[in-house]
């Protein structure tokens, strides 16, 4: 878990990238598939979570869909048109973050 804090920065693109692949989840789903993918690896919680939803949300990339299920109102978020953009743009910088890191932490193994 001492990870934690290295992909607290990487938090709003990893919610771009599972939207991107899942069209619409909402908050819960979202913290069980990434607990799923990276086999408990990493754990995001409510707290870190809905900052960062909204923080999208208000910056036009993610739009809210509100659901009746069973007795409780649930929240859908999907990407916009920008965000579908933005999502690129993101996953573009990490993979350029993480090339440049490789050079610097195992250069041996860089991929250029």
């Amino acid at each position: 878990m001492g990870n934690q804090k290295l992909y607290k920065g990487s938090l709003q693109t990893i919610i771009l990238k599972l939207l991107e692949e899942n069209t619409r989840m909402y908050g819960y789903e979202i913290t069980q598939k990434v607990k799923e993918l990276t086999k408990g690896e990493l754990q995001i919680t409510e707290g870190a979570l809905y900052p960062a939803l909204h923080k999208l949300e208000a910056e036009g990339v993610l739009e809210v869909e509100v659901s009746k299920v069973g007795n409780r109102l649930r929240k859908y978020y999907r990407l916009t048109e920008e965000g579908l953009r933005e999502t690129t743009n993101r996953l573009s910088e990490m993979q350029e973050f993480l090339n440049t890191m490789q050079k610097l932490v195992n250069p041996k193994l860089s991929l250029e």
